[in-house]
């Protein structure tokens, strides 16, 4: 029987686990709550516990598996197989995963940060077509992402490469970003950035607009509404959907100028938007892109959705496939 390989993709709410094929087909998966009391201290001997049962469940072994690999939030050491600073997990402190993992399923085990990871995923078996050169952006709650080169992901010396979300596309009069600059992508291209924007710009929009009465209305307004009503012709929701678009055109064009990759993925909730956001951002791509660049890189929506982070996962664990 071949042998399998094992994705791990942890997030704050949930963990959802998959076996695949040496070729990145999902097989089985699942998913278990995230508890994340006590400091998160009960995370990784959950996944330990779920991992054991599902195996006996399905009737596998440590044998008949190449490796685990998992994404995960926070500072990622790869070679210690650690996590630090996952504030979402409440981890805090440096936690040992991976020589837990290891010692308690006996199969080899690799991490690296969740937004790498389903870039891995996207770029193995989604929209990436397996191509060497491949950027994931992927537009929710932040804007993270992976920049994948010459079949290698970007981390730099500090494991902060491809930190797309934090590209400056405003830099005199952009809002405040977490990271403590001004004017960053997550600030305007995230969900929370979206709507951000909207209030901003409908503060001075004068004319009639469904989307401008929710916000003066106060209405609990979403990045998807915001979409929405844009698409049923909306002149003043269009306009913010542009100025969004805008934003993300200008940073693909600097990946594209940086890197030429084949494609420039973009994925997320708000890539839920679909074609109607993929085309504008193509065209402020092609406006401000080199050339050569625009001619041969290609901007695409991601297709894996949620199976992007454990398919990325397992993938790292393709590196203990004997040669």
């Amino acid at each position: 029987m071949s042998k399998k390989l094992l994705g791990i993709d942890l997030g704050g709410t949930t963990v959802k686990f998959g076996i695949l094929s040496l070729e990145g087909e999902v097989q089985e998966k699942w998913a278990i709550e995230t508890n994340i009391l006590e400091e998160g201290r009960h995370i990784v001997p959950d996944i330990v516990a779920s991992l054991k049962h599902r195996l006996e469940l399905y009737g596998l072994t440590a044998a008949d598996f190449v490796g685990i690999g998992m994404g995960s939030p926070g500072a990622v050491d790869r070679l210690n197989k650690t996590v630090t600073g996952a504030f979402n997990l409440n981890w805090a402190q440096t936690q040992q995963v991976g020589s837990v993992i290891e010692r308690e399923l006996g199969i080899p085990f690799a991490i690296d940060n969740d937004a790498n990871v389903a870039a891995l995923g996207e770029r193995w078996v989604g929209a990436g077509d397996n191509q060497p050169d491949v950027v994931f952006m992927t537009l929710g709650t932040g804007v993270g992402g992976g920049i994948i080169a010459a079949g290698h992901l970007i981390h730099g010396v500090a494991g902060a490469g491809g930190e797309i979300g934090h590209m400056i596309v405003e830099p005199d009069s952009g809002f405040d970003c977490t990271c403590g600059n001004k004017g960053c992508l997550e600030t305007v291209a995230s969900a929370t950035g979206v709507v951000r924007l909207a209030r901003l710009l409908a503060e001075s929009y004068e004319g009639d607009s469904a989307l401008k009465l929710a916000i003066d209305n106060g209405d609990d307004v979403t990045s998807k509404a915001i979409f929405d009503v844009a698409q049923t012709g909306d002149y003043f929701a269009n306009q913010v959907v542009n100025q969004v678009a805008k934003y993300l055109g200008l940073a693909a064009a600097n990946l594209g100028n940086i890197l030429n990759p084949d494609a420039i993925v973009i994925g997320g909730g708000v890539s839920a938007a679909g074609e109607f956001l993929r085309q504008k951002v193509e065209d402020y791509f092609v406006a401000y892109a080199f050339p050569q660049v625009k001619q041969t890189t290609k901007i695409k929506l991601a297709e894996l959705g949620n199976d992007a982070g454990i398919i990325g996962a397992a993938s790292l664990a393709r590196q203990f496939l004997e040669d």
